[in-house]
């Protein structure tokens, strides 16, 4: 039987906000956070951690 496919987890990016232009790709349940998504995670071009805002 073939899995059911959902919208309701939907593939994010979450872009730096440095200005490096690095990103993350993620999962994100739309129902339990409809707001954008930021993150404290690290950028490897800028060498420290900073924030990672969601773009669509």
């Amino acid at each position: 039987m073939a899995k059911k496919s959902t919208q309701l987890r939907s593939i994010i990016k979450l872009r730096s906000a440095a200005g490096t232009g690095y990103t993350y790709v993620t999962r994100k349940n739309r129902r339990n956070t409809p707001n954008r998504l930021v993150l404290r995670k690290f950028d490897p071009i800028a060498r420290r951690h900073v924030e990672f805002k969601e773009t669509r």
